[in-house]
């Protein structure tokens, strides 16, 4: 029988934190689907503290294929910049077409935790979040998310702290 916590089962990235003994705390956001039908989450509830929710965005270097780099949602990521930190001359958004077959998770579900997880994709995390107590990372739903330390976070991805923001 699964364990649930407010009648919520729990994804597999709360999963993969409880096993590794990484506190977290689930977060649910309001979604809707803008004009392409893609799903897009409300964190505006939040007010100032928008910037410590951080959207995972899966590109392909020209040299190392999948990659995945990890910003604030208030910002935008320079690929010259996740190039340069991944050993890349290029890189480019992965086309929204093959995201699932790459990574697993449909487009606003996409998790650093997970990709690595189960895909071992390098996991570009932006240098801003160290300076944070926590923030929060997509738990591989819709409008789930976690809020972790960005330490844990790094530990539990093998992720590269840099500068990767336009």
């Amino acid at each position: 029988m699964s364990k649930k916590k407010n009648n919520i089962e729990k994804t597999l990235v709360e999963k993969i934190l409880e096993r590794n003994n990484i506190s977290y705390r689930p977060a649910k956001f309001a979604t809707q689907e803008d004009s392409g039908g893609v799903a897009q989450m409300d964190t505006s509830i939040l007010n100032e503290n928008e910037h410590l929710v951080y959207k995972t965005i899966v590109c392909s270097g020209n040299k190392t294929g999948p990659l995945v780099g990890v910003i604030p949602v208030t910002e935008y990521l320079s690929m010259k910049k996740l190039a340069k930190n991944s050993g890349n001359k290029k890189c480019e958004l992965l086309p929204l077409k093959d995201l699932v077959k790459t990574t697993g998770y449909v487009h606003g579900a996409n998790t650093p935790i997970g990709i690595h997880f189960n895909q071992h994709f390098p996991i570009f995390l932006d240098s801003s979040m160290e300076k944070e107590t926590e923030i929060a990372v997509s738990s591989g739903k819709i409008g789930r998310s976690v809020f972790l330390n960005p330490n844990d976070l790094q530990k539990i991805t093998d992720g590269t702290f840099c500068d990767i923001l336009e």
